[in-house]
């Protein structure tokens, strides 16, 4: 385990309408307001999305089992953004339910907002975080400097 400490910054408060990109979006304000570190809140609709349910097997690396939302659904979620050598980088993981079904998963693409979705970003400072290359998971990490 490793971590460090720091304070809230900005606050940043985001509405997302019909048909916007939830995390192109997110993706967008971070880098347009320079957001190194933070974390999010989301609540509202999503009508498309592709979203990772886990690993086929407990092996490394993992072979992602991918699901879609093909039609509007409730969303709630909490996420990280953390940049990497490109950018800011989403980590969203949320539920999606419809009717008596709820799935989990981590949105990774084609997120495509159904009426309304309300984010919250806080802003992390004083924490020197950054997504590194691993190469036993073939993800990007969380990872500290110094």
């Amino acid at each position: 385990m490793d971590y460090r400490t720091g304070s809230i910054g900005r606050v940043i408060v985001m509405r997302f309408n019909d048909g916007d990109d939830l995390v192109g979006g997110l993706t967008e304000v971070a880098r347009k307001e320079d957001i190194r570190s933070a974390i999010f809140h989301v609540v509202g609709g999503l009508k498309r999305g592709s979203f990772v349910v886990g690993p086929e097997e407990e092996k490394m690396p993992p072979k992602p089992v991918w699901r879609e939302l093909n039609e509007s659904h409730e969303i709630l979620g909490t996420g990280t953004i953390f940049w990497d050598d490109e950018g800011p980088k989403i980590h969203l993981h949320a539920a999606y339910g419809k009717r008596d079904a709820v799935r989990t998963g981590c949105l990774r693409k084609d997120s495509e907002v159904f009426l309304i979705i309300e984010a919250v970003i806080f802003e992390l400072k004083g924490i020197d975080a950054r997504r590194i290359p691993d190469a036993a998971t073939g993800l990007s990490l969380l990872g500290f400097a110094g």
